[in-house]
């Protein structure tokens, strides 16, 4: 037996290469050993065909590691959730502010509040996926009536692919909605073309011409969100990092 052999490793495997993650996956669809970023995580996936091809993977990854920092050097930076910073909610800016007291949103200062301690963080984080859940459970239930369906669920989730998820309604289970709380920092008009975008899954659960076409006449042409989410989802997702 080989002293020698190649460590053994599994998909889904994380591994250090440079000071940066670098995470393992298995698609039998693949041909070939393959890198790419995943923006979201902010680690780099490296795919091989089969399990017993990911050690070719972890070589290669470790060959191209000038082409891994600079692809994670284009990244925005992260953006810790600290007093005296700004974000904006819905396209409205909002100042951090450390206070004593309920940690709360005042829509008249424009100002998101809470007391100074290790916990600020984590209240604001809070506040805005509270506020995220208000907002689409409005928008949500504009577009139901529009459709003429039952509104459904509304909930929202720190999803790292998708901007939101439609499970249409079945028997004996009412329909829901899961919406990335992340887009409470987007544009309004954005958060509302996500909102339109899944409702339209109530009646079309596919992305086929007709769904496109009950996006466009409930909301209007997406082209312009779609390209903003590209552009920007990246930086959504920096924030509280």
């Amino acid at each position: 037996m080989s002293l020698f052999r190649p460590p053994a490793y599994s998909h889904g495997d994380r591994l250090e290469a440079a000071g940066h993650v670098l995470r393992l996956s298995v698609n039998a669809r693949a041909r070939r050993i393959s890198l790419r970023v995943d923006r979201t995580r902010r680690e780099v996936v490296a795919t091989a065909p089969t399990a017993k091809r990911l050690s070719e993977a972890v070589a290669f990854a470790r060959e191209r590691i000038g082409w891994i920092e600079a692809q994670l050097a284009d990244l925005p930076a992260p953006r810790p959730v600290s007093p005296g910073m700004t974000v904006e909610l819905f396209g409205r800016p909002f100042d951090l502010v450390a206070r004593p007291g309920r940690a709360r949103i005042d829509l008249e200062a424009g100002t998101i509040s809470a007391p100074d301690d290790a916990a600020f963080a984590d209240r604001v984080v809070r506040l805005v996926k509270a506020e995220a859940k208000r907002r689409f459970t409005e928008l949500t239930a504009g577009y139901a009536d529009m459709l003429g369906v039952p509104v459904p669920s509304v909930s929202v989730v720190d999803a790292k692919a998708r901007w939101g998820s439609c499970t249409p309604a079945r028997i004996a289970k009412p329909a829901s909605i899961r919406y990335s709380w992340r887009l409470a920092l987007a544009p309004l008009a954005v958060a509302d073309y996500v909102a339109a975008h899944e409702c339209a899954h109530l009646i079309e659960a596919n992305h086929g011409p007709r769904f496109w076409t009950l996006v466009d006449r409930i909301f209007g042409p997406p082209g312009p969100h779609r390209a903003w989410l590209r552009a920007h989802g990246t930086g959504l997702h920096a924030f509280g990092r």
